[in-house]
């Protein structure tokens, strides 16, 4: 194992330069290959689960939700303060930042990308739950990109670019994380899905969080600071993905779905006129389903 870590660390390291020395030792940084392994265990567990739980009985996993679903919100908080606050306190320039002006700030920033990129690994839960629960449709190719991706970039952010300019992404979903696990934690509780109506408006955040991270990614293009412009134009190229998997999968949830509802509306009323209604009601005949894009 570890001349398989020394072999891929030096391929890596040949291919991307000298890493970031104030990361050095620090968990799962060091070497490539667990948060790889990790990542093949996550994708495997996606494809194995669902085939395990066919004949099973689904869990219902409730306490556990509102407990994991408020702990990400409460980690999800803390990223977002810290972040904000290190930004100030370094007072961090928005169209560019690079990641040795900074002072005091720049430890503060490192430290925070840490749990950020670690709450990747944490999140793989959420696929997960999924399993368990038998809501194999949440499963979606968005879903499984998304959290396969996000925990890999983060390792190699955190090893050459782990402050500066790679701030602003991070805060931004940390604040949509905590409008999203708090939604998911209150929708596990039944008592409380009467009252949740802001899922749509997340979504849409998590859009309007993409667009605004590629506008200041392009700024530092625009206006160089030495931040490693490699890093710039990667980081644009996958927000783009992202931009069109959400709009699509947002296309998908609420508006076809309004077009949906509104034909099944007045198909339903022209056949109540007519006599001719099966005696099955809109509701019972189709089951929307709603689904979940982090």
């Amino acid at each position: 194992m570890e001349m398989l870590n020394h072999k891929l660390n030096l391929y890596i390291d040949s291919w991307m330069g000298p890493r970031d020395p104030r990361v050095q030792g620090w968990l799962l940084l060091d070497n490539y290959l667990p948060t790889l392994l990790l990542t093949l265990l996550y994708l495997l567990i996606v494809w194995m689960g669902p085939k395990y739980m066919r004949s099973r009985q689904a869990f219902s996993c409730r306490g556990l939700l509102v407990i994991y679903n408020l702990s990400l919100t409460l980690l999800s908080l803390y990223m977002f303060y810290e972040l904000v606050t290190g930004v100030v306190q370094g007072k961090y320039n928005f169209f560019c930042q690079d990641t040795r002006s900074g002072g005091a700030a720049d430890d503060r920033i490192i430290n925070v990308l840490w749990w950020y990129y670690f709450s990747k690994l944490i999140e793989f839960m959420d696929t997960f739950f999924f399993i368990l629960r038998k809501n194999n449709h949440q499963i979606t190719v968005l879903h499984i990109y998304h959290h396969a991706t996000m925990l890999n970039i983060w390792w190699f952010v955190m090893n050459w670019v782990p402050c500066g300019h790679s701030y602003f992404g991070a805060c931004l979903n940390s604040f949509i994380h905590v409008l999203m696990y708090s939604y998911y934690g209150l929708s596990a509780v039944p008592a409380m899905r009467p009252y949740l109506w802001w899922k749509k408006y997340i979504t849409q955040g998590q859009l309007l969080q993409f667009v605004l991270t590629v506008i200041q990614t392009t700024c530092a293009v625009v206006w160089p600071c030495g931040f490693p412009m490699g890093w710039l134009y990667f980081q644009i190229c996958y927000m783009i993905t992202l931009i069109i998997l959400f709009l699509n999968f947002y296309v998908q949830t609420y508006k076809k779905r309004g077009v949906s509802q509104r034909k099944e509306h007045q198909n339903g009323a022209a056949a109540s006129m007519n006599g001719h209604s099966n005696g099955v009601s809109s509701k019972e005949n189709i089951k929307h389903r709603k689904l979940r894009a982090d």
